[in-house]
C-alpha cells in the first residue's frame, strides 16, 4: 500500500471534496482535469476498488473514499506543518509557536507571557489563533496549532495538559451595587440580576455549572458580550453583574470602578492549562514557554 498511495492522491480527494468537482479541484491545484482523473483511475486500478461515485455532475466518496478522505484530513496538515518547519530551519529560524486560546480572558493572560518569552527566544515567532476559541482540541490534533491555552482540559490520547496558573472565578459588581460590601454571594442573590458573560455555551460557564445550576437558580436575564472592556464598562455603569477571574478584575480596577465578590463562602477555584501534543513535549522552546507560563503567577 505504501507504494500505491501517494500524497497527491490525498490532495486530489480532499480538493474534490471541498470544491465539489474535478474541474474545480483541478483549477485550485493548478493541474489539468485529465491529470487528476488519470491519477485517481490509476489508484483505483491498483487498489481494485472505486474511491468515488458520480451523482449527476458531482462526485461523492465511496466507503473506501471516505476512509482516504479522513486520512487526508489528518495527514495533509501535518505535511504542511513539517514543510513550514523545514523552511524556517533553512532560514536559520527555530520556528513559529502557534497558540490557540480557548477562553476570552486567556488572551489577556497570554500577553503577560509573550513579551518575556520573545525576549528570551528571538529565533521563535508567536502566532495567536483566536479563531479556535472553544474548539482547540481538534486544532491540536490537526496541527493547526501547537499549543492550547484552556481552563477546561479534555484529556485525549496523544495530548498532554500542564497546569500553569491558579485563579479564582468571582462575581464582578459596580461601585453602587448592593452586594459591593458582601464577603461572598449566594446563588439565590443572582436570581434578580442581569448576568453578563462571554458568548459561550452555558455548559462551559463556571458561574452556571459550579454555582447557579447546582442550586437550581437562573439569573433574571443573561446578556452576552464579547469584549472584556465593554463587559466591565457595563458592570461599572450598573447594567448588570459579570463573572470573571479575580486577577483580571484587579488588573482593570484602575480603569473601571468594579469590585470582585467571592462566589459562595468557599469560592470557585480554577486552573489554566496548556495543552500540547505528546510528540512535541521535548522541543526546547515549547518547554521554555511552559516554564515561562508557570512563573507568571
Amino acid at each position: 500500500m505504501a507504494a500505491i498511495l501517494e500524497r497527491i492522491h490525498l490532495e486530489i480527494l480532499r480538493a474534490v471534496h471541498i470544491h465539489g468537482s474535478l474541474t474545480a479541484a483541478a483549477g485550485k491545484m493548478n493541474l489539468t482535469q485529465s491529470a487528476l482523473s488519470h491519477s485517481i483511475l490509476k489508484l483505483e486500478d491498483q487498489l481494485g476498488l472505486q474511491v468515488w461515485r458520480r451523482e449527476g455532475r458531482r462526485l461523492y466518496p465511496t466507503q473506501a473514499g471516505e476512509y482516504l478522505l479522513r486520512l487526508a484530513n489528518r495527514l495533509l496538515p501535518q505535511f504542511v506543518h513539517a514543510e513550514e518547519r523545514f523552511e524556517q530551519y533553512a532560514r536559520g529560524e527555530r520556528g513559529t509557536l502557534r497558540i490557540g486560546i480557548e477562553c476570552h480572558p486567556c488572551y489577556q493572560w497570554l500577553l503577560k507571557i509573550a513579551a518575556p518569552y520573545l525576549a528570551a527566544w528571538p529565533s521563535v515567532d508567536l502566532d495567536v489563533k483566536q479563531k479556535f476559541l472553544f474548539g482547540g482540541i481538534g486544532a491540536l490534533f490537526s496541527y493547526d496549532i501547537d499549543l492550547l491555552v484552556t481552563p477546561d482540559p479534555l484529556y485525549k490520547k496523544g495530548l498532554l495538559f500542564e497546569p500553569v496558573f491558579d485563579y479564582e472565578q468571582v462575581l464582578v459588581v459596580g461601585a453602587d451595587h448592593p452586594l459591593v460590601t458582601a464577603a461572598y454571594v449566594e446563588p439565590e442573590q443572582l436570581s434578580r440580576e442581569t448576568l453578563i458573560t462571554y458568548p459561550v455555551d452555558v455548559e462551559r460557564l463556571d458561574i452556571f455549572t459550579r454555582f447557579l445550576t447546582p442550586a437550581g437558580i437562573s439569573p433574571r436575564r443573561h446578556k452576552l458580550i464579547e469584549t472584556t472592556e465593554i463587559m466591565l464598562q457595563m458592570v461599572a455603569s450598573g447594567r448588570g453583574v459579570a463573572a470573571l477571574p479575580r486577577w483580571l478584575v484587579e488588573e482593570n480596577a484602575g480603569k473601571f470602578p468594579v469590585f470582585p465578590i467571592r462566589l459562595g463562602e468557599s469560592g470557585v477555584d480554577k486552573q489554566l492549562f496548556i495543552g500540547i501534543r505528546e510528540t512535541d513535549a521535548d522541543i526546547d522552546y515549547m518547554q521554555a514557554f511552559l516554564e515561562q507560563a508557570r512563573s507568571q503567577q
